[in-house]
């Protein structure tokens, strides 16, 4: 069995895909650290780290020698993956990943799971629809528009030494990871 090729690896997709959950899955089979932006870029109380803060806590992150970073940040985006060696997008449709974000929202709330930094989310943000501060509102506003950005990077010159792969369902990350030695 022939050991699995890549130390620096980016899972990227929409709000509510799965990236944090395939990529902290395949950061432990891998024996890598597992890298959430979120993390890195949410301070208590939700206030954003500012830019040069969240920059070098993602650089001091991505530089050891294996590991898998979960996240979409675009400040961020040309350091991770000018250091990446893959990229695995999680590119599912519409309706799947808004089922899912609507079950993550229901299941957060009622049980008042802590993400990062003692932040909770509340419910009645995301009814919201026309706020930024709803991830329905955010995975409306980026569904499209990260398709079009990943199709681009991915086929950009600057990045074309980074392997790619692009997931249509969970079902086939899934596959894939149970496959991986």
């Amino acid at each position: 069995m022939r050991l699995f090729p890549h130390k620096r690896i980016v899972v990227v997709g929409t709000t509510a895909s799965g990236k944090s959950t395939l990529a902290e899955a395949l950061a432990k089979k891998i024996g890598a650290d597992f890298i959430e932006l979120d993390a890195l870029h949410w301070e208590a109380n939700w206030v954003e780290a500012p830019d040069e803060v969240f920059l070098e806590r993602v650089d001091k992150a991505t530089q050891a020698e294996r590991w898998v970073v979960a996240g979409n940040y675009s400040k961020v985006r040309n350091l991770i993956w000018l250091r990446a060696e893959l990229v695995v997008w999680l590119d599912y449709p519409l309706p799947l990943i808004f089922w899912r974000l609507l079950a993550r929202t229901i299941r957060r709330a009622v049980m008042q799971e802590e993400l990062w930094n003692g932040n909770r989310e509340k419910f009645w943000w995301h009814l919201k629809l026309w706020s930024e501060e709803s991830l329905f509102h955010w995975l409306f506003k980026t569904y499209w528009r990260r398709k079009r950005e990943y199709s681009s990077m991915l086929a950009d010159p600057q990045y074309a030494r980074i392997k790619s792969l692009r997931f249509k369902s969970p079902r086939d990350a899934q596959i894939w990871l149970e496959r991986l030695p």
